[in-house]
């Protein structure tokens, strides 16, 4: 009986990544679409949302934050901003399959969230660039965990281009942001690529 053709494999492979870009691209730009409703709906209410269900530090009654201060934001120019580094970077993590991106989103969500609810600083945190840090952090960290030539370049030319925003994991930089907000995304990134990291192969003794 053929099994399979080295041929058909290769075409299966193809046809599977061009399904999860698609399913990327489908995703992503859902997510955004909805962002930009809620902040239009947020806008005619003059953003009453933010106050309502923004991230408060250290509230116990706010706590539930956490899971929707994300998708939320200041103005449209704060939520512009976050566009187009959320759709690159949430595509390229879903190119992975569906587990994976799951898995980064879950942890950089709850990372930011976390991190802003314990250590923030006054005042109320939203928006979505704690995602943008986690997606980030978990591309450039899996890419060395995986050894694959093509994800480390990958990971370089990330970098290059967006390398300034990990500026904005310090408290001493841009000091009007949530430095909070993305350094508990990114380390929630780096979680999540140690987690998904490729397990070792068994080697079994010769008999």
């Amino acid at each position: 009986m053929v099994l399979g053709t080295p041929e058909g494999s290769k075409a299966d492979a193809e046809e599977s990544l061009a399904g999860r870009a698609k399913g990327g691209l489908l995703f992503m730009g859902g997510f955004v679409v909805l962002l930009y409703v809620i902040e239009i709906l947020n806008t005619l209410m003059r953003h009453a949302l933010n106050a309502t269900f923004g991230l408060r530090p250290r509230s116990m009654d706010g706590f539930l934050d956490i899971l929707t201060f994300p998708l939320l934001h200041a103005n449209f120019n704060h939520l512009i901003s976050n566009t187009l580094p959320l759709i690159i970077f949430g595509f390229l993590v879903f190119l992975s399959g569906i587990r994976v991106f799951i898995t980064a989103l879950a942890f950089s969500w709850l990372g930011s969230g976390l991190t802003v609810w314990l250590i923030g600083g006054g005042g109320v945190t939203v928006g979505a660039s704690g995602l943008v840090f986690g997606f980030f952090a978990f591309l450039l960290v899996r890419g060395f965990f995986n050894r694959s030539w093509w994800q480390i370049l990958l990971s370089v030319v990330l970098f290059m281009a967006y390398g300034s925003i990990l500026f904005g994991v310090l408290p001493t930089v841009m000091g009007y942001i949530s430095w909070q907000a993305h350094l508990g995304g990114a380390v929630g990134g780096i979680i999540a690529a140690v987690l998904l990291r490729p397990k070792p192969a068994t080697v079994l003794p010769a008999r």
